[in-house]
């Protein structure tokens, strides 16, 4: 990677979270590429979805990412599928983040072109959302996905939802996707010591943005049936305005009116190494602490 003089960020999330073949099948499409690096993946089967981190030179990533949505979409059907998480299209969302050498700009003139050739190649209805947003009203992907797969079918003939790219109707099986430009992302999940779903589903209403809570975080309640407890899922949308640590501290308060402790927490993914030092500095208590001090970050400079 050190040869690359851009590198563009990319973290698509597919519908299928509990069948280990199909999931290799498509996590392969960014196997052994040059110009490509499969840096994470993970699946939940609660959620029945699956993440995956990957950052490439953006042509290269381009390809490799085309690949894995006709993989995808050949083996995914929404009118089968189930899980906690919301999704209306067997490749979810497909956010692009400038890391070095490349700027939002490119990044979001990146994500268009990938939409338009999702259409042309495979008939998925495309809505561009966050920095690549065609209206203020699709900049949410929360306000895209609303309905989800089954409701997209209606939805997506009203004039106001019209897709950027591709033809104004659900795709049978593959549903729509949503493509776009952001910054970076952090995916962070508050456990809770009970199976009380509405109290999780509560207090995500009390943290987030939309609910009166913190700026940059979108939350949700999720049940985790295997684990007989339920969980605060959490997207930081910009960690370098709103901690990680703030988020988690007010999920801990919202459960203490319900007698409800927190048992845990876990990042989906990958995470900028500054967004844990800012929280390793919080709980601490370091003062004028910096990245400069962390030993890992002077070894790559």
């Amino acid at each position: 990677m050190s040869t690359w003089s851009k590198i563009m960020e990319c973290v698509p999330n597919f519908s299928e979270g509990r069948d280990l073949a199909k999931i290799e099948k498509i996590v392969d499409k960014f196997r052994a590429k040059a110009g490509v690096k499969l840096l994470d993946y993970s699946n939940d089967e609660d959620h029945n979805r699956l993440v995956v981190t990957v950052v490439g030179e953006p042509e290269a990533l381009k390809d490799a990412l085309l690949e894995a949505v006709g993989q995808a979409v050949e083996l995914i059907d929404l009118t089968k599928h189930s899980g906690q998480h919301p999704r209306m299209g067997a490749v979810d969302v497909v956010p692009f983040i400038p890391i070095r050498g490349c700027t939002m700009d490119e990044a979001i003139a990146l994500s268009k072109e990938v939409g338009e050739k999702v259409a042309a190649l495979y008939h998925v209805p495309v809505f561009l959302y966050e920095k690549s947003a065609s209206a203020p009203h699709r900049e949410n992907l929360a306000a895209i996905r609303k309905g989800e797969f089954e409701g997209m079918e209606e939805k997506i003939r009203l004039p106001e939802w019209k897709p950027d790219f591709g033809p104004a109707e659900r795709h049978p099986t593959a549903g729509t996707v949503a493509i776009g430009a952001r910054m970076p992302l952090v995916a962070y999940n508050v456990n809770l010591g009970t199976a009380n779903l509405e109290i999780a589903s509560n207090i995500a209403k009390k943290i987030r943005f939309i609910g009166g809570g913190l700026r940059y975080c979108k939350a949700m309640g999720v049940e985790l049936k295997e684990r007989g407890i339920v969980q605060v899922s959490i997207n930081m949308t910009d960690y370098t305005r709103t901690a990680l640590y703030r988020a988690f501290e007010l999920v801990r308060i919202e459960a203490r009116r319900y007698g409800v402790p927190v048992v845990g927490s876990e990042i989906i993914g990958l995470v900028p190494m500054e967004a844990l030092i800012d929280t390793a500095s919080y709980y601490l208590g370091l003062e004028d602490f910096s990245m400069n001090q962390v030993l890992e970050a002077r070894i790559m400079e």
